[in-house]
C-alpha cells in the first residue's frame, strides 16, 4: 500500500508557495490592495414618466483609496445608483457604500464606507504634482470588461489638452495610447508610483486612446467638496470669437503685437455689465492671450484662456484687460458657477413633475432634446417650438422655466376629442403666464373658476379645457388605476397638501 505522506507534503508546499506568491505580488505592487471593483446597480431617469425610474441595471466601475478614508471614482460610475458595494482586490467581500460628493460636469465622485475598517491596512495613494510629460509612461488600474481579475494596462501619454467635459464644463485631460474601456472608469493611472489622473473615457472611433483626468483637475474637485458639497468652476457666460483674421483686426484697430478674442455675446445685457459687444479681451491677470485665444501656462503648453479662469476669479470676479475704442482698459468680469440655462441639464438628477387629471407636467430638460434627436428637430422647429427656438436661451427671470407636457394622456374621458400634446410647452393657465412648474402648481391649488384651460406655445397646437372640479376629483382614481403612488416630486408636496 503506497503512502500518502508524499502526496500530503506536496499540497503543503503548495499552500506555503501560494501564499508565499500572493505576499509577494503584495509586497512587488502595494498599489493593487488600494484599488478596488466598484458594483452599481443604477435606476436611470425616466422622462417620459418621471413618476418612475428605469428598470435596474447592474454597471461596474473601478475606484481607489485616497486621503481621509475615502474612495474616488468617476461620477458617471454612481450616475442614478440605487445600490453601491466596493469588491476589494482578490477578495470576494462586497462593501456597502454611499456617495459622499459628485461632480457630474467633470465626472468624479467620492465614496464613503459603512465599515471603514476596511481602510486601515489600505493605504491611500499619493499625488503626483504637475502635468504628466509627453511619452512619459504610464499604468492605469482598473477592472475592465471581459474578465474578473483586475488588471494593469501601459501606456504613453500623447497629449495634454484643455477640452469639454459634460454640461458645459471644460478641463485638462490627458490622452494616452491605451485602451480602455467602460470597467476601467475611475481606476487611477499611475508613474513611478503617484497619481498622475483618473481614467474616465476612451475613444470608440480609434483602438488604444483613452483619457484621463489630471491630478490637477482632481486635486480641485477634492478642494470645493471639501464641506461635502461640490459647487463647480467658475465660468464666463460671453461668447468669444478669434481675431486670427487680417480684416477683423483692422477693423478692430488691433496693432501686430496685440493678441486677444473678441466678445460677439456678453454674458449680460443690461448696461451695468462691463464687456460690450465688439470687446476684445487681450489679457487675464497677468496673462496675455495670442491671436487665437490662448494662453502661455506651463513650458511651451499653450491653453485656451477659459483654463485661468478658475484660478484668477476671487469672490466672484475675474481681472481682465480689454481692448476697447483704440484703447486699453482694465475692468473686474463677473464669473459664477451657477449654470445660466433655460433648459438645464439634469446631471443626473430625476425629474420633477406634477400630475394633474390626465396630464403629466415637467419642466423641459436638455436630456430629453437629446433623446428627441435629428429626427423630431425638423418637426419641432416647423412648429416653432420653444424647446428648439429658446434651447439657447438664459432665463428671462429668476426661476423661469419651460413647463411642458412629459406623456401621453393616462386614459380618461376627459381628454375625449383632445389630440396627444405630448411635448407641448405651456404658456398659460387661465390667461396667466406660466413662469416655472412651481408656479404652474400654485395657480392650480389655488384656482377657484369654473374651467381649467391651457393653452400652449407654439403653432398647430390645442387649448385644452376641462371642469376644474371634474378634473380635479379625477386625479385621484386615475393616480390609483396607474399604481402611481405621489402625485408630484417631493418638492411640490408641501405646496400641493
Amino acid at each position: 500500500m503506497l503512502s500518502k505522506q508524499p502526496v500530503v507534503w506536496r499540497l503543503a508546499l503548495a499552500a506555503v508557495f501560494c501564499s508565499w506568491l500572493s505576499q509577494a505580488s503584495r509586497a512587488a505592487d502595494p498599489l493593487r490592495e488600494s484599488v478596488v471593483h466598484v458594483l452599481v446597480t443604477q435606476r436611470a431617469a425616466n422622462l417620459f414618466q418621471p413618476w418612475s425610474k428605469a428598470t435596474p441595471s447592474e454597471v461596474t466601475g473601478t475606484g481607489f483609496v485616497i486621503e481621509g478614508r475615502r474612495i474616488l471614482t468617476n461620477a458617471h460610475v454612481v450616475s442614478h445608483s440605487h445600490q453601491i458595494y466596493i469588491q476589494p482586490h482578490q477578495s470576494a467581500d462586497r462593501l456597502a457604500a454611499t456617495v459622499a460628493a459628485v461632480a457630474p460636469d467633470i465626472d468624479l465622485a467620492i465614496l464613503q464606507l459603512e465599515d471603514e475598517s476596511f481602510f486601515d491596512n489600505r493605504a491611500a495613494i499619493l499625488f503626483g504634482e504637475g502635468l504628466p510629460q509627453t511619452k512619459s509612461t504610464v499604468n492605469v488600474y482598473g477592472y475592465p470588461v471581459g474578465g474578473e481579475q483586475m488588471s494593469v494596462t501601459e501606456g504613453i501619454v500623447s497629449r495634454v489638452d484643455y477640452a469639454p467635459y459634460h454640461y458645459g464644463a471644460g478641463g485638462l485631460r490627458v490622452q494616452i495610447d491605451a485602451a480602455l474601456n467602460p470597467g476601467n472608469s475611475g481606476g487611477p493611472a499611475v508613474s513611478d508610483g503617484k497619481l498622475v489622473g483618473v481614467a474616465f473615457s476612451g475613444l470608440k472611433q480609434a483602438e488604444n486612446i483613452g483619457y484621463l483626468i489630471p491630478v490637477e483637475e482632481v486635486s480641485t474637485f477634492l478642494a470645493d467638496a471639501a464641506d461635502g458639497h461640490y459647487d463647480g468652476k467658475p465660468r464666463l457666460r460671453d461668447q468669444y470669437q478669434t481675431v486670427e483674421n487680417d480684416a477683423i483686426r483692422a477693423k478692430l484697430g488691433l496693432t501686430t503685437s496685440m493678441g486677444g478674442c473678441m466678445v460677439t455675446r456678453p454674458g449680460e445685457k443690461n448696461g451695468s455689465y462691463p464687456l460690450h459687444e465688439g470687446d476684445v479681451v487681450i489679457k487675464l491677470g497677468d496673462y496675455a492671450l495670442d491671436n487665437a485665444g490662448r494662453v502661455q501656462v506651463d513650458g511651451d503648453l499653450k491653453l485656451p484662456f477659459q483654463y485661468l479662469v478658475p484660478k484668477l476669479a476671487r469672490e466672484g470676479k475675474l481681472p481682465v484687460t480689454i481692448f476697447r475704442g483704440g484703447q486699453t482698459m482694465g475692468i473686474e468680469l463677473p464669473v459664477s458657477n451657477r449654470e445660466s440655462l433655460l433648459v438645464p441639464y439634469l446631471k443626473g438628477d430625476y425629474p420633477r413633475y406634477f400630475i394633474y387629471g390626465p396630464i403629466v407636467f415637467t419642466p423641459a430638460y436638455r436630456e430629453l432634446v437629446v433623446m428627441l434627436g435629428a429626427k423630431w428637430t425638423p418637426y419641432l422647429l416647423d412648429r416653432g417650438h420653444p424647446l428648439v427656438t429658446r434651447l439657447g436661451d438664459d432665463p428671462t427671470w429668476e426661476g423661469e422655466e419651460l413647463v411642458m407636457i412629459a406623456a401621453p394622456f393616462f386614459s380618461h374621458r376627459l381628454t375625449r376629442g383632445y389630440s396627444q400634446a405630448m411635448f407641448s410647452v405651456v404658456q398659460s393657465m387661465n390667461d396667466i403666464p406660466v413662469r416655472s412648474l412651481r408656479h404652474l402648481a400654485e395657480l392650480l391649488r389655488y384656482n377657484q373658476a369654473e374651467y381649467v384651460e391651457f393653452k400652449f406655445a407654439g403653432k398647430s397646437t390645442e387649448t385644452l379645457v376641462f371642469r376644474r372640479q371634474e378634473i380635479a376629483d379625477a386625479t385621484e382614481d386615475i393616480l390609483n388605476d396607474n399604481g402611481i403612488r405621489k402625485q408630484c416630486s417631493d418638492d411640490l408636496a408641501s405646496l400641493w397638501k
